[in-house]
């Protein structure tokens, strides 16, 4: 069985009546929507922290660069912070990444959740310090939502036990597409922000990994060129297995076009590593939230994904 065999660094579980912070280090979130989550954080048992310029407005950023860096560090840097969660994605986690101290991270390792545009801040995360990150739905854009799924959110429950966690059909239908079983850690996350990284000190690494990619409004033709570009730089042949999550709205917009479908099977065949398709993460409802950073098992003939607790 491929794979690779780290050792990542587990954040400690929360507790009720822990503290948790809020930070928007992408774009602007909706206030009223964040307003809900709220209630959402409180009815788990715990008190929350606003970062002091989640409000700022710069254009589709949260704020300037330096205002989402500073609540970013100031939220890892205070003790009464046991958690950290993201309003929302958008654009502009890259910006702030290489004016990141990650040794504030290191001697404070904490729950770091989103998704989305977050991916770029999972990445270089769980390279630069090793720490288990959570992929999970926004605050702003998923749990402040009226119809939010009841599964999206109590899969936050796996912040306050030490619990491995199976993914199966149970959840959603899955394909197998490549035979086979892999164990390695599990990376990855919104395909475009992953090859946002290529070429810079925060590539994605995944050799040896569980590639999980999702990705939302983006055609089928993107999608071919982004898959292109993680197959030419030798990423997906490096990847111990693949995971495919959900790709929302992605349907081809001009009639003469190739599915998706046809587009992720045509590179998973090349990639030629144990992979699934069909798991609701990312962009969709149900949002499965999984521990990037934590150890994995893809079997693509059982089809499920079974992965370790994401916390100590």
């Amino acid at each position: 069985m491929k794979g690779d065999f780290t050792m990542p660094i587990k954040p400690n579980r929360l507790q009720k009546g822990d503290t948790v912070g809020v930070i928007a280090p992408a774009s602007p979130p909706n206030p009223e929507n964040l307003k809900k989550s709220l209630y959402f954080l409180e009815e788990l048992g715990l008190k929350v922290k606003i970062g002091q310029h989640v409000e700022r407005l710069n254009g589709y950023l949260a704020g300037s660069d330096e205002e989402r860096l500073q609540d970013f560090h100031d939220m890892f840097l205070d003790r009464e912070i046991k958690a950290i969660f993201c309003a929302c994605g958008g654009y502009g986690t890259g910006r702030i990444a290489a004016g990141i101290d990650f040794n504030i991270i290191k001697e404070n390792p904490k729950i770091f959740w989103g998704y989305s545009d977050i991916t770029f801040l999972h990445n270089a995360i769980n390279q630069q310090t090793g720490l288990v990150t959570f992929h999970g739905p926004m605050l702003s854009s998923d749990i402040g939502k009226e119809d939010e799924d009841p599964l999206t959110k109590r899969l936050f429950s796996q912040l306050f036990v030490h619990e491995d966690f199976t993914y199966t059909e149970d959840i959603s239908p899955l394909t197998s597409m490549i035979s086979g079983k892999a164990r390695g850690q599990l990376t990855g996350g919104n395909l475009t922000l992953l090859c946002s990284t290529l070429g810079t000190h925060y590539e994605v690494d995944v050799k040896g990994k569980i590639l999980l990619i999702e990705d939302i409004n983006e055609e089928p033709r993107n999608v071919d060129r982004m898959l292109n570009q993680l197959l030419m730089s030798g990423k997906l042949r490096e990847a111990a297995g693949i995971a495919v999550g959900d790709f929302n709205q992605c349907e081809p917009e001009r009639e003469q076009s190739l599915t998706l479908d046809e587009v992720i099977d045509h590179y998973i065949a090349l990639a030629n590593v144990p992979a699934i398709k069909g798991f609701k993460i990312g962009h969709c409802s149900p949002n499965v939230s999984v521990p990037l950073g934590a150890y994995a098992v893809i079997d693509a003939d059982e089809k499920k994904l079974a992965i370790e607790s994401g916390v100590l």
